[in-house]
């Protein structure tokens, strides 16, 4: 059974879009070559999140998103995620809000079908799909093309 559903934790952000959003990311894992399962994609806070990268990775570091993967095919997982952190990367690298957290969406679901970030290469390679997925975002009308 596939099912993409979005959560809340500790914020108010909900996006308003879900049932768009779940199709355009089912749609971009069978373009990918790959199938949709069970995907939870949970908003948090700064807090939340850090607590989960201590308690599961023993990480003290604030990040914008956790993976937790459970099934690659089909892709099943929890995609958390930290809209403190969005916010303050969407600054940083002059991109509207929803804008970056479409990246960051992309970004943890194009590890799941087997796309990395360790190396410049793999960098490099992540970039471009999280390009090409934007892009597709945009014509659906999901974001706004940066101004």
């Amino acid at each position: 059974m596939m099912s993409i559903a979005f959560h809340s934790e500790q914020t108010d952000f909900q996006p308003t879009n879900t049932t768009e959003l779940g199709a355009f990311f089912s749609d971009m894992l069978r373009q990918e070559e790959a199938q949709a399962g069970e995907i939870q994609i949970i908003f948090c806070v700064d807090t939340y999140l850090l607590k989960i990268n201590k308690d599961y990775l023993q990480h003290d570091s604030l990040t914008d998103i956790i993976t937790f993967p459970y099934s690659y095919d089909p892709v099943s997982c929890d995609i958390f995620i930290s809209v403190d952190r969005v916010r303050e990367n969407a600054i940083a690298y002059d991109q509207g809000f929803l804008r970056e957290l479409m990246r960051v969406m992309l970004h943890g679901l194009l590890h799941m079908v087997g796309y990395g970030d360790k190396s410049e290469q793999e960098q490099r390679i992540m970039r471009s799909r999280e390009d090409y997925w934007l892009s597709e975002a945009e014509k659906r009308g999901l974001i706004n093309p940066p101004s």
